[in-house]
């Protein structure tokens, strides 16, 4: 069967692939290894109800098939799924291309910040405190997991996702005490009034 070239990959997709790269899996049995292994940090499976409709849509493409069906007193669902060779081609292509090529993801945060000048001066310095505090929580919380982990011995291929998370957290931090401090002393700026002549602006070419 050759895979559909409409499905959309997605990080769920991608891990759902990887998982059955290694091995067929019924659909309780990833989301609990996924989970086992720390990936629920990086890829959203907290919805069971999801998980099914990804594993449907990879069905309809071609990427994954039933392997076989059952049930027994461990599991409540025993459809076990393969992935396909068309699969098997698919993951490489995304997981080669997702590492690969900087992707606009759209997150929340820069969403928001493109609307910050609409919070005031104050009321801004104030939420991006909160995100001051809620970022150092993270990364402790990163950091904890870390040492918990060290024991284990785990490789560190296994965990780069981690280091990657942290890496970034670190950054953000430093970049928010940084515009708190512009805010706190007044370098940074701006009133409603300064904002409405450049409200039907181009800002960038």
């Amino acid at each position: 069967m050759t895979a559909s070239p409409q499905f959309k990959r997605s990080p769920v997709a991608m891990a759902l692939l990887g998982i059955l790269h290694m091995e067929p899996m019924h659909p309780y049995a990833i989301q609990r290894r996924i989970k086992g292994w720390g990936k629920d940090k990086v890829v959203n499976v907290g919805q069971r109800a999801g998980l099914y409709k990804t594993i449907a849509r990879l069905q309809d493409a071609g990427l994954v098939a039933v392997r076989e069906t059952g049930r027994d007193q461990q599991y409540p669902e025993r459809t076990v799924y393969e992935i396909t060779d068309a699969g098997r081609a698919a993951f490489t292509t995304w997981l080669t291309e997702m590492i690969a090529q900087p992707r606009n993801e759209f997150p929340e945060f820069p969403a928001a910040l493109s609307f910050l000048m609409l919070l005031g001066p104050d009321q801004a310095k104030a939420e991006l405190e909160r995100r001051i505090v809620a970022t150092r929580a993270r990364i402790a919380e990163i950091d904890s997991d870390a040492a918990q982990s060290a024991p284990l011995g785990l490789p560190r291929i296994v965990t780069l996702e981690d280091e990657y998370q942290r890496a970034v957290a670190e950054a953000e931090l430093h970049w928010l005490e940084a515009v708190v401090a512009d805010l706190a002393a007044g370098t940074l700026t701006w009133s409603w009034e300064s904002l409405v002549p450049h409200a039907d602006q181009s800002i960038r070419s």
